[in-house]
């Protein structure tokens, strides 16, 4: 969902050209428990999983704890925040109101909701929103909206006006850029065109059709049983995550969910019961960057032979989720976890291999989680080069771009400057083709008053991501300009 706690568009299972063996299917599921035991013990899972083979729940199962100070274990009955998974949701619910005439995928915005600005609303169409082609800006990559007031409880409309009416990034349809401010702008086009509130219209028209009772969109008020409390890392450990007012995701990362009821959806998207085949179809064709509406979409090769995946991952603050859907085959696997450091992608591929005859490599340790350790004991210079040489066991240790800028930024947040400047230096040293590290590094040096190179990461930034628009916008303070 967020930006440093942002969920990727989509994640995808890659397999290697390697012969498969032959696993029954008790076999898969022991091998699928030694897994998740096998993350479980190296702390990269806490959640729940459920696995389905054939259209089958093969397993399901809670690790770790929904509520850690209290011991109080997860369950496949845990309800867990979806985060971004949110969107698939939301992008059903338009589809719904297209079958019954009230929405044009080609309509444009201004047809649906007066209040926003003629000149972008005029322009931008309903297709390009929900595949995040209409250029418009995502409110959560704004420069310091992420360690603004998170717990203020919004209203769609004003918040709206005040985050999500900026300037085109780029002329709708010619590029791809996610945008949370897309899929919130469309939970406000959903409630002016039923005159329902969104959660009313998502529990009528797709959780009580499905029995999907464990469901629902959440405010921050609401209390319910089965909740799982949400963890990130500290310098000492997972800890309570941020809190949020709920109102803020919306549409585009406000559900919660069990496995068990994200299975039922699942299902029920291979039949007519939410939306006709025409619909489907829609939902699942890529437009750019492999995404149709509210899912990822590709075909990997595995022995010789391409399997489509649909899927969406999610990330919103202590919580961490993916699903992921082997159309041709009717297999499934959702991961929730409510600490969101949680490797849910590696967990999901693991399995998957396991489900299609293959060996799953055992998980590697995450080295963010010793840096932080070395980072404790040691002075900063020495923690880096220890680090460095850990890396080069390729077998036990994995470097993991997303936690490392986590950790930056909680050395930031901390007033560890210097030290969060060197965690994200070594984070564009080992990631070097993303645009996001040389954005965090940039907003480090420019805590650390080094204007200079806080620019010329800012400017490497831009380069590599054309639509960073919270990067353009600190390059213009920094500038002067």
């Amino acid at each position: 969902m967020f930006k440093n706690l942002r969920s990727l568009t989509a994640v995808f299972v890659f397999f290697a050209a390697i012969t498969a063996g032959h696993l029954s299917a008790q076999d898969k599921v022991q091998k699928i428990d030694t897994l998740v035991q096998q993350y479980a013990a190296l702390g990269q899972i806490n959640g729940a999983i459920l696995v389905a083979e054939n259209g089958k729940v093969i397993y399901s199962k809670g690790v770790g704890y929904a509520d850690i100070e209290n011991k109080i274990p997860n369950s496949p009955e845990t309800k867990f925040r979806l985060a971004s998974v949110t969107k698939q949701f939301t992008a059903a619910l338009i589809l719904q109101l297209v079958e019954q005439g009230k929405i044009k995928l080609d309509g444009k915005l201004s047809d649906y909701l007066p209040y926003y600005r003629k000149d972008v609303g005029e322009k931008v169409t309903i297709h390009q929103i929900l595949s995040h082609t209409a250029g418009i800006s995502n409110y959560t990559d704004k420069p310091g909206f992420l360690s603004g007031d998170a717990e203020r409880k919004v209203e769609p409309k004003d918040f709206i006006l005040e985050q999500c009416s900026d300037d085109l990034v780029f002329e709708p349809g010619t590029s791809w850029a996610y945008s949370n401010s897309g899929y919130f702008i469309l939970g406000a086009v959903i409630e002016e065109v039923t005159g329902k509130k969104y959660g009313d219209v998502l529990q009528e028209n797709i959780l009580v059709p499905l029995g999907m009772t464990n469901s629902g969109l959440e405010s921050s008020e609401m209390t319910y049983e089965n909740k799982a409390k949400g963890y990130e890392n500290s310098f000492t450990g997972q800890a309570p995550a941020r809190r949020i007012n709920m109102t803020i995701p919306f549409s585009a990362g406000s559900m919660y969910s069990t496995v068990e009821d994200m299975f039922k959806w699942d299902q029920a998207l291979y039949t007519d019961k939410i939306l006709s085949d025409a619909s489907r179809e829609k939902m699942f064709t890529p437009v750019l960057n492999n995404y149709g509406y509210g899912f990822g979409i590709v075909e990997p090769e595995l022995g010789g032979k391409k399997i489509k995946i649909i899927s969406h991952s999610g990330g919103i603050f202590g919580f961490n989720t993916l699903i992921s859907r082997f159309v041709d085959d009717k297999h499934t696997i959702i991961v929730l976890n409510n600490y969101y450091n949680a490797s849910s992608s590696s967990i999901s591929n693991g399995i998957a291999r396991i489900l299609y005859g293959f060996d799953a490599a055992p998980p590697r340790e995450d080295l963010t989680n010793v840096l932080s350790k070395l980072i404790a004991e040691k002075e900063i210079d020495a923690a880096v080069k220890e680090i460095k040489i850990l890396k080069q066991d390729d077998a036990k240790y994995k470097a993991n771009e997303t936690s490392i800028n986590n950790l930056g930024y909680l050395l930031l947040q901390a007033g560890k400057i210097k030290e969060a400047v060197e965690v994200l230096k070594l984070n564009v040293e080992w990631f070097p083709e993303s645009a996001n590290v040389y954005d965090s590094y940039g907003e480090a040096l420019a805590a650390a008053g080094d204007k200079e190179n806080a620019i010329i990461n800012y400017k490497k930034s831009i380069e590599l991501n054309p639509n960073n628009e919270g990067g353009k916008e600190m390059l213009k303070k920094l500038e002067g300009k």
